[in-house]
């Protein structure tokens, strides 16, 4: 299958395929500013993470493409592995009340259990003012902060657009490979990719 006919069959699945720098968070400049609550009550300033670089994952397991990541333990690994280094992993959930993904803080917290998710904190983005904030389009769609607030990757978790989990295996992981340059203070050799999923459930069209 070439390009054009992926890109179209991705269309015609549901799927939403969006620029990671079309408006909201951009590479280079400074990652907006937002408090949330986290599903147990916590709240959480991304300022208060200053001095740590921190990832962003928009999440919602009813997504067959998050899905993917989280039944094949993938993301879970990530998640373990980085802030294992001292990184902030920021589950968000912008799935307005009554779409697919929303869920109490109650049945949140028994699904993180449930499939052994360990992010730093799962965040409550209900409204969706967040998500909009940052532009997420798809869920998952990645963002990588440095420590001194500023966005350095932005896009797809990696290079297979498909809800294989067999694809991961060979896939190239674009945060991963974002986490390992920045944590080296290295340049990001690829700092914006296009990120692919489910639309993000907003409560309200965008």
């Amino acid at each position: 299958m070439n390009d054009g006919l992926m890109v179209i069959a991705l269309v015609l699945g549901g799927v939403a395929l969006a620029s990671a720098q079309t408006g909201g968070a951009v590479v280079g400049k400074a990652a907006p500013e937002f408090t949330l609550v986290d599903s147990g009550g916590a709240s959480h300033a991304l300022s208060s993470f200053r001095g740590k670089h921190v990832v962003l994952e928009w999440v919602n397991f009813g997504c067959p493409f998050v899905a993917k990541h989280y039944d094949s333990g993938n993301m879970q690994r990530l998640q373990k592995a980085y802030t294992g280094k001292g990184v902030v992993w920021l589950s968000i959930n912008s799935s307005g009340e009554g779409k697919q993904g929303y869920y109490t803080p109650a049945e949140v917290n028994a699904l993180l259990k449930e499939k052994g998710s360990a992010p730093s904190g799962y965040l409550i983005d209900t409204s969706g003012k967040v998500g909009h904030l940052y532009g997420a389009r798809t869920t998952p769609h990645m963002f990588v902060i440095d420590p001194a607030g500023t966005v350095v990757y932005a896009g797809g978790i990696d290079d297979r657009p498909s809800t294989d989990a067999a694809d991961i295996a060979g896939a190239t992981n674009y945060v991963s490979a974002a986490l390992d340059q920045a944590l080296s203070g290295k340049p990001i050799a690829t700092a914006v990719t296009k990120p692919y999923g489910c639309s993000v459930k907003y409560s309200s069209a965008e």
